[in-house]
């Protein structure tokens, strides 16, 4: 079995392609050792103690080190560790918890009914023009709520932390959004 790797905009976080499915449908995200008890293969690599997130995409797994680690010492355990995973073709999550990474009540906006085809548009651009762009680049974006003209989106793998991410809200998202639905005026990360 062959893992190929890419880099990706945020220098902490490598993309490794295991050449077949990770997630069957959604994303999951993993910003601590608690979070990946979840999943046998994030709990193995967030032992490595140099790991500090660890992001499950439909065909890719991104993970991140620490400030001051070194991906030359670092890889060829996080590669051993995805090798030996989906050889074995080992289960991806411990239990019934699987799949999609939910993110904690506090974050959700809750959007007006009166907004519903507003929202419509702006969730139909981010599926089918952000999330794509995002996922070639090891991370995610979504969709938290619409108020008053303000998007709020969660970013995740590669593109928490990424030094580019704001630059990719502001300069991408937000001009993509406010183009093709004039009531947005602002996007911001939650």
């Amino acid at each position: 079995m062959l893992i190929e790797t890419e880099t990706t905009p945020n220098p902490a976080t490598l993309k490794f392609l295991p050449g077949r499915t990770v997630m069957e449908a959604g994303t999951r995200d993993f910003a601590t050792p608690e979070e990946a008890e979840a999943s046998p293969l994030a709990d193995a690599l967030f032992g490595l103690g140099d790991v500090t997130g660890v992001f499950f995409g439909r065909d890719f797994v991104s993970v991140t080190i620490a400030p001051g680690s070194d991906w030359r010492d670092a890889k060829p355990d996080i590669l051993s560790i995805l090798l030996d995973h989906f050889s074995a073709q080992m289960p991806l999550f411990r239990g019934p918890s699987a799949g999609f990474s939910v993110p904690p009540a506090e974050e959700e906006v809750t959007d007006d009914p009166a907004d519903a085809e507003i929202v419509a548009q702006i969730r139909e651009l981010i599926d089918t023009r952000v999330r794509p762009a995002v996922a070639n680049d090891g991370g995610d974006i979504v969709y938290r709520g619409f108020d008053k003209g303000k998007v709020f989106l969660r970013m995740q793998g590669a593109c928490a932390g990424c030094p580019s991410s704001s630059a990719t809200l502001k300069n991408g998202i937000e001009q993509l959004l406010r183009y093709y639905v004039p009531e947005v005026t602002e996007v911001r990360a939650v």
